[in-house]
């Protein structure tokens, strides 16, 4: 180890010449370090005190590439997921260690590099522990069952006889460990058939799945030692700051002046910097030997630039271009609904209700600024050192900004302090790599403030919804269409992760999930629509619960305007509709059992609350809402209800208690699940009072948290969480909960007061507003 460790550099004094020898972290105040001088170990252990991942003693035994045993019996998984929080690696090394017989204590884990042996490297979606659970359960599956193998050969017996636990092999009168199996040796391995033919454990004799464990990284969490992309340093590393150009695209820079920035202390450099991956169109990076020397030279540096084209676009520009694409009614696609052709349904209709919804920008303020170390190490293997939730998506991207194979580029992907979507967009590292670039491949340390983060940020795009109802003349649902425009982040970044419609149009699935929802109401049309000069104007992004934070807003807010339409019970008209039939009867793994599992969260909700029973006071209520968190393919039911206190004279919402049911199939982290559903309701709730910025002169007008104010812990409400016990397939957690929130609490403030809000977030001043009207 001592042969990793490189000097660090003292601040006040002149950065020594640059090398690329190695990468270090500063842990503490005492300059404690650890290095990774090389690509194939740029990997983390976020249990271990300095981060470095755990070696094996002796030959270790890797029956698959998610793990291997060592002849100490020691465990250690390979996680290709992000940890922004939520110990999704405590998470998945649970799923593999119940399979695998071992002893909790026993278990490490490392997040490992970009090498392309992993595949689809991606942490969002609620996808992590829903993908990993058949992968992990195999691959502990398969090391059970060779272990079980070596034992009984070494007795003579049948391995059917022998049983595993607690990392060692019996078959009752013989014991040995794991240890001393590895350490005798075991050359056994699978193939992909193998591994999906093994048996796995009855759902009944799980013992960790479930059960409460303490996370694997929780120590350095809590004592601070935790290592994030801002806590990165490299010997001889430079910082610099970016200078962002009026647009986000289309920019382009006429002149520099830095001629009052040569007298800043600490000053090394201006760039202008080449991006042919067209990434970062007419940045500016500001180089400095300290970060506070490079920020202070960048307000003393005159840049000008020639705008795009969307210089003097507005949020009402693009909401009006939303309402235009709608009204055309031929834009956009289709989604392949049971009966999506709804023009009978309307044309005979009795009678139609209809909607308009709208939702303001929203955006991410993750806690860590955007940061990216970048050097070209002496093999001359590009490293990126950030926090990254889609390091897959980013590395071909950053492969045309460096014109370089991909092959010689590594990401080191860190703890990120908080992620939300926004670093699923690694865009903020292409500057980095490219200032790195301009000098030499030494090393470069961008750091975002915080006014030029969020103007960079990848916002949760403005949209605006239309959603009708078509009834007989009986008052039955006989329709239901669901339009809805926005900017589309999977088109603008992954376009081949869009599946295509029935009218052979592609569409973005994460910005319109929710609308395709579970309730039986005859034809159904779900239109998904791209909006152009929200695509232009910024980069659309994911945020935490994507298109289902919106989309959901509207079908909630909506069927409980068509059940008062009606004079109908919103509970009872919901369940009326919740029918496991058809395109909603649901199918094996993860949807099983389809919309009655909906309609039994809603049930549960309703008695948790006292919804429709309680005795509350004046202008105090309670609405309800459910959905399906994040999509058809991987249904969470979710279901909440919302009580809420409105003051007539001001507008002000107090928002008092928050209950939730879930049923997301089998609960492998219950500690960690617990914590997941609270944090996404209360950004839900965030989401649907407090934030929303608007685009003016063709960005965000709110740069700061002194004007753009999310929750605070003083307005957080009392919270109570159920989960439905389960053995079904696992499902996603961390975003669920952000869906039911907002139109359930329109729903209640329509109880309480008598007035409908259908723009989030919803502002004490629209509601007074429609108090008086």
């Amino acid at each position: 180890m001592a042969n990793k460790l490189i000097s660090r550099l003292t601040n006040g004094t002149k950065p020594a010449a640059m090398t690329r020898r190695g990468f270090l972290v500063s842990m503490t105040a005492t300059g404690v370090a650890f290095g990774f001088p090389r690509a194939g170990m740029a990997a983390m252990d976020p249990a271990a005190p300095d981060g470095t991942p755990v070696e094996a003693a002796g030959s270790p035994f890797e029956p698959t590439m998610w793990y291997w045993i060592d002849r100490d019996g020691i465990v250690n998984v390979n996680i290709i997921r992000a940890e922004m929080g939520q110990h999704v690696g405590t998470a998945i090394a649970r799923i593999l260690a119940d399979e695998l017989e071992v002893a909790w204590e026993n278990v490490r884990i490392t997040h490992v590099d970009t090498a392309e042996k992993w595949g689809l490297m991606v942490t969002g979606g609620s996808w992590s522990v829903w993908q990993s659970w058949p992968v992990y359960r195999q691959a502990g599956a398969a090391g059970r069952t060779a272990l079980i193998a070596a034992a009984a050969q070494k007795w003579g017996v049948d391995a059917g006889i022998c049983q595993a636990r607690d990392g060692s092999v019996t078959d009752g009168t013989n014991t040995i460990s794991y240890a001393d199996l590895v350490a005798e040796g075991i050359n056994t391995t699978f193939t992909e058939e193998e591994l999906n033919a093994l048996p796995l454990k009855p759902h009944a004799e799980l013992r960790l799945v479930g059960k409460d464990v303490t996370a694997l990284d929780i120590d350095n969490k809590t004592s601070g030692k935790t290592i994030y992309g801002l806590d990165a340093k490299v010997d001889g590393m430079v910082y610099g700051v970016p200078m962002l150009p009026p647009t986000r695209l289309g920019s382009s820079v006429t002149s520099v002046d830095d001629s009052g920035a040569v007298d800043v202390k600490g000053y090394l450099q201006t760039i202008t910097l080449d991006d042919p991956s067209g990434t970062v169109p007419g940045w500016v990076v500001v180089l400095g030997e300290s970060l506070m020397a490079a920020k202070w030279a960048s307000e003393a540096i005159k840049v000008e630039w020639s705008a795009g084209e969307t210089a003097s676009v507005s949020e009402e520009d693009i909401n009006a271009r939303s309402v235009e694409l709608i009204a055309d009614g031929v834009t956009g696609s289709i989604l392949p609904t049971q009966t999506p052709d709804t023009t009978a349904a309307f044309d005979g209709a009795a009678d139609v209700l209809e909607a308009d919804y709208t939702t303001q920008t929203v955006l991410h303020f993750q806690l860590e600024p955007l940061n990216a170390t970048v050097f070209q190490n002496e093999d001359g293997i590009w490293e990126i050192h950030t926090g990254n939730q889609w390091q897959s998506l980013i590395l071909p991207t950053l492969a045309a900004a460096l014109e370089a194979p991909a092959d010689k580029i590594v990401m080191r992907t860190y703890m990120l302090g908080g992620g939300f979507g926004r670093r699923l967009n690694g865009d903020y590292a292409v500057p980095a790599a490219l200032a790195s670039k301009a000098i030499g491949g030494k090393p470069v340390k961008l750091v975002f403030f915080r006014e030029d983060d969020v103007q960079f940020d990848s916002v949760r795009s403005p949209s605006v919804q239309k959603l009708r109802m078509a009834f007989d003349a009986d008052n039955a649902v006989v329709g239901m269409e669901h339009h809805a425009a926005a900017g589309w982040p999977t088109q603008v970044m992954v376009p081949s992760f869009m599946p295509k419609g029935v009218n052979d149009e592609p569409y973005d699935p994460f910005a319109i999930d929710g609308a395709d929802h579970w309730y039986s109401v005859g034809a159904h049309k779900v239109r998904a629509i791209s909006n152009d000069l929200a695509n232009k104007t910024f980069r659309p992004g994911w945020l935490r619960s994507v298109g289902p934070g919106w989309t959901n807003f509207a079908v909630e807010s909506f069927m409980d305007e068509a059940a008062h339409k009606l004079g109908v019970d919103p509970l009872a008209f919901r369940l009326d509709h919740l029918k496991a039939e058809g395109y909603n009867a649901g199918s094996a793994p993860n949807a099983t059992g389809g919309a009655s599992r909906q309609a039994t969260v809603l049930k549960r909700v309703v008695e948790m609350s006292g919804y429709g029973s309680a005795d509350l006071p004046a202008d105090t209520a309670i609405g309800i809402a459910t959905t399906f968190g994040q999509s058809r393919s991987m249904p969470t039911w979710t279901a909440g209800a919302v009580q809420v206190h409105v003051d007539r004279a001001t507008g002000e919402i107090d928002v008092q208690r928050i209950w939730l049911a879930f049923d997301c199939g089998t609960v492998v982290d219950p500690d960690g699940a617990l914590a997941q559903c609270e944090g996404a309701a209360l950004w839900g709730l965030s989401m649907a009072l407090f934030e929303g910025t608007k685009i003016e002169n063709g960005n965000v007008v709110d740069l700061n948290l002194g004007s753009y104010t999310p929750l605070r812990m003083i307005d957080t409400p009392e919270m109570e969480i159920a989960f439905v016990e389960s053995t079904e397939v696992p499902v996603g957690l961390g975003e669920p909960g952000t869906t039911v929130i907002a139109p359930a609490i329109a729903n209640a403030i329509f109880n309480a007061v008598g007035v409908r809000m259908r723009h989030l977030p919803i502002r004490p001043e629209d509601v007074a507003a429609a108090l008086k009207a």
